[in-house]
């Protein structure tokens, strides 16, 4: 018989989508859970990373196999509140759904986790293996929280990773990595009439990111990953998309390199000329043209750009390397066979890689393309206005993952 009420269910995701923590403040969050697992005599620590910010982990049973849970406690900014049809952080029934900021990305998936966790220490199903919660800071920016889990070794022992991303009706093995590259360019200010005493930051910026886009136009002809199988994922999308999406773009965004120049900036005033400006990248890298490479193609423009006398310089500030496990193990195929059982109006249930970027970059280093890992969670509309959970399929992710980790600790 279940711990906890349905209602005490969606209580804890009230809870915790009602604590800001965007981009920040996910301390109050690992305290709610921490005082909740003290409740159930579950062992949970604060891993500090700031006054204000804190990994959570909690684990039960001991011994092999060690199974990781886990999810991020941030999010992202709610834009303008009024484009909300309800407040983002007052978790909000209608029709069935539960809206909020979080309710997808990913309160929903965390919180299903942290009570899966209560029902099988209540229960003691779980004769044999260890369940590790990990509750992130940073996912959403940096991925700091899970960078300090690895360097601190919490990852060491583990045997598998679960992660509650929303990607329902996609078990997902594998994803891309991510870069975020800001270029900052040095000019000379003096007055716009009088330009020659001066040096413009924002000619050579342009110019850099004109020849990024060049570069990028031919790579994405030319980078198809082939250690990353998306024809799963393109298949059950493709129907989907807009008319007005063109199907090819679709395809070469989903399994090539992609770059995009997301941020620009500079100068003060229009009769002034700019002494600053500044360029973000974000990267989406595959193995086949990973990190470095992209980190090489950078290089060599600037260098070409202060060659010809400008002031360029980068700092990458986002560095995670692809996630590549093959999919063919215990963890993936107990997954899908458990899905199957527990969400009965489901008929397909797609295996694919991801686009998206999860904490797996950190936790996962050092672990084999044979490593059981599997990102698996509820949510729609992350990121976006009105983000909102189904509620039944909300509930029905408790039951499944309590399933899945009992089977899975208890069989191999």
């Amino acid at each position: 018989m279940s711990e906890l009420t349905n209602e005490e269910k969606i209580k804890i995701l009230s809870d915790i989508v009602a604590i800001k923590t965007v981009n920040d403040n996910e301390i109050e969050v690992a305290k709610y859970f921490k005082e909740l697992f003290d409740k159930y005599d579950i062992d949970s620590h604060l891993d500090e990373l700031s006054k204000t910010r804190a990994n959570l982990i909690a684990s039960i049973g001991s011994g092999k196999p060690v199974i990781g849970v886990s999810g991020h406690m941030d999010v992202v900014d709610e834009g303008n509140h009024n484009d909300w049809t309800h407040d983002p952080f007052t978790l909000t029934e209608d029709n069935g759904y539960l809206y909020g900021r979080g309710a997808a990305d990913m309160k929903s998936g965390l919180a299903a986790l942290a009570i899966a966790l209560i029902e099988i220490k209540k229960s003691n199903s779980i004769k044999k293996g260890t369940i590790k919660f990990m509750a992130t800071v940073g996912e959403e920016i940096e991925q700091a929280g899970s960078k300090q889990l690895y360097d601190k070794a919490y990852t060491k022992d583990l045997d598998a990773l679960l992660i509650a991303e929303p990607s329902y009706p996609s078990l997902v093995y594998a994803h891309k990595g991510s870069m975020d590259f800001r270029i900052t360019s040095k000019g000379k200010s003096a007055h716009s009439s009088i330009p020659f005493l001066g040096k413009n930051a924002i000619t050579p910026l342009i110019t850099f990111i004109d020849n990024i886009n060049k570069e990028y136009e031919q790579l994405k002809e030319t980078t198809k990953s082939n250690s990353l199988d998306y024809s799963n994922m393109i298949e059950g999308l493709e129907d989907r998309l807009p008319d007005n999406i063109n199907k090819e773009d679709f395809k070469d965004a989903i399994e090539s390199l992609v770059i995009t120049n997301s941020v620009i900036s500079g100068g003060n005033q229009v009769n002034s000329v700019p002494e600053y400006a500044i360029a973000e990248f974000n990267v989406r890298t595959i193995p086949e043209y990973n990190n470095e490479k992209v980190k090489e193609l950078f290089e060599k423009y600037l260098k070409d750009a202060n060659k010809n006398g400008a002031d360029l310089s980068q700092e990458i500030y986002l560095d995670l390397d692809p996630v590549v496990t093959t999919g063919q193990n215990n963890l993936v195929n107990l997954g899908v066979k458990k899905a199957k059982e527990h969400f009965k109006y489901e008929k397909t249930f797609i295996t694919s890689p991801t686009v998206a970027v999860t904490d797996a970059s950190n936790l996962l280093r050092d672990k084999d393309e044979s490593f059981p890992f599997l990102m698996f969670g509820p949510g729609e509309g992350p990121h976006q206005v009105d983000e909102r959970v189904n509620k039944e399929i909300y509930l029905q992710f408790i039951d499944y993952y309590i399933d899945l980790l009992t089977s899975y600790t208890n069989e191999y």
